[in-house]
């Protein structure tokens, strides 16, 4: 790996610390009782990811709203099925625990057994399309516009659709201005936002930013649940 490739994924793993230290930093509701921050717990599973699939520029950007329990929450990685991130993408490492755990959502890494239906749907097609991962990382990569995952007392998922107008504007500022570093450092063309979420806050940010030859694509519904 050349040392620009290296470069380029260090500064995206950069920007991604300083939003996830943005985030921690905010005051949330009270029923937000856990705060998964899988970026930082999950470190080197996440930068092994990074480093092996953001060596370049990427025309497309699929964004996902958040890490969920069974996926990134686990390993790191965006839809982060378990199977997809240890055999098709193939990459391994300890995976640490988010510094409050729900008991009912543990932190196992890459010995998971639950699955993770949108991260399997969502590999599954670009497994059967693109054969080999290096084929779709070659012009696309995959982020998470909030990098937390949010849970209730009884382990319920809080996502950040459900937090209230007043109480998202803060998270959204923070957030769309990540967005649209990320956009401006991988020289992205196209967004294509899994869910309504993901799409409008995309078409917002780069509105704000004057991104103005930023295509967001606004068919594309989620892959089967509520968080990748």
């Amino acid at each position: 790996m050349g040392s620009t490739s290296f470069f380029l994924s260090d500064q995206f793993l950069t920007i991604e610390l300083q939003l996830s230290t943005q985030m921690k930093a905010l005051r949330y509701n009270h029923h937000v009782a856990y705060i998964y921050d899988p970026v930082e717990y999950a470190y080197n599973l996440h930068a092994q990811f990074t480093h092996k699939f953001c060596q370049s520029t990427k025309k497309i950007l699929f964004l996902g709203m958040n890490p969920g329990p069974w996926g990134m929450s686990q390993t790191g990685v965006p839809f982060g099925e378990v199977k997809v991130v240890r055999d098709w993408m193939r990459l391994s490492g300890e995976v640490g625990h988010p510094i409050k755990e729900h008991p009912s959502r543990p932190v196992l890494g890459l010995a998971c057994h639950r699955s993770e239906i949108s991260g399997r749907k969502f590999w599954g097609l670009f497994q059967e399309l693109c054969k080999e991962p290096q084929h779709f990382f070659q012009h696309a990569f995959v982020y998470n516009y909030c990098p937390l995952a949010f849970l209730s007392s009884s382990g319920k998922n809080i996502t950040p659709a459900e937090f209230k107008a007043d109480e998202r504007k803060l998270m959204n500022q923070i957030c769309d201005e990540a967005l649209c570093k990320i956009i401006t450092l991988l020289q992205v063309q196209m967004i294509i936002g899994l869910g309504k979420f993901a799409e409008k806050r995309a078409s917002l940010a780069i509105k704000e930013y004057q991104l103005d030859n930023i295509q967001v694509h606004k068919r594309v519904t989620h892959t089967g649940g509520n968080v990748v």
